[in-house]
């Protein structure tokens, strides 16, 4: 029995390891392995930019000289915007000689945290809220036009290699809800945004997707005509001056 399901769990890993099966594993779901490939492996040579060389220096100076560790998390942020959206081991090797650490603390943070991604993703990663609010409100149409419109599945690139369709949860703008997030990483670090597109529709899903593939920016925020931010429709019907004190104490006393 035991037997049969090792077997098994290890016919699993090599499918998903499969180099005909690459482009639809997950980003930062994949499995929690590192098969050397061609382009992600140790052997590939991996440093930080000359500019983003002094972004390092910049984040290590908010931390204890005896705590270099704690900047992990930006450190890895930084690489993967160089490195068009992903993060090779080679690049986590890297962040990990900056910060005086074994590699394997630095691969603890890159496969637990869903925001690394460490299979190749699009230029503009399009990223779909999957959490309850955004659910109700229609993210899975969402998620269909996108991939229907872009011909892949979720969690693989465009043939062109501009775009890719993952799915995150709770973005936090549930009263705007249904929303995607673009992480826009035409430009490298320099040029990186992360925007959210809120209010959505499977129609202005695909807008938003043809003004990118244009070399635009589409405005971000809500795309509902009728609301600023996350005001209701039509502005506000209450707090529409500065609020009564309360009768029961003098603040000004306090």
């Amino acid at each position: 029995m035991l037997r049969r399901l090792a077997t098994q769990r290890l016919g699993q890993i090599r499918h998903a390891f499969n180099p005909t099966h690459q482009t639809s594993r997950c980003f930062s779901t994949a499995l929690n392995y590192h098969i050397d490939t061609p382009d992600n492996n140790t052997e590939l040579p991996w440093e930080f930019s000359v500019k983003n060389q002094e972004k390092v220096k910049e984040i290590l100076s908010h931390y204890p000289s005896n705590y270099k560790q704690s900047a992990v998390i930006p450190l890895l942020d930084l690489a993967q915007q160089q490195h068009g959206g992903w993060l090779p081991v080679s690049a986590m090797n890297a962040v990990a000689k900056v910060i005086e650490v074994a590699p394997i603390r630095v691969y603890e943070v890159a496969t637990f945290y869903s925001m690394f991604n460490r299979a190749k993703v699009g230029q503009y990663h399009l990223l779909v809220c999957g959490t309850t609010p955004c659910m109700i409100r229609g993210s899975r149409d969402i998620e269909s036009a996108l991939l229907k419109h872009l011909g892949v599945k979720r969690n693989e690139v465009t043939k062109d290699g501009l775009f890719s369709v993952g799915e995150m949860e709770c973005m936090g703008s549930c009263v705007n809800a249904p929303m995607i997030t673009v992480a826009d990483y035409s430009n490298g670090s320099e040029g990186y945004a992360y925007n959210y597109y809120e209010d959505v529709t499977p129609e202005r899903v695909v807008e938003i997707v043809e003004g990118f593939r244009r070399g635009e920016k589409p405005p971000r925020g809500t795309q509902n005509a009728k609301r600023i931010n996350s005001g209701p429709e039509g502005g506000n019907t209450t707090l529409l001056g500065e609020p009564k004190p309360p009768p029961c104490r003098d603040l000004d006393a306090c």
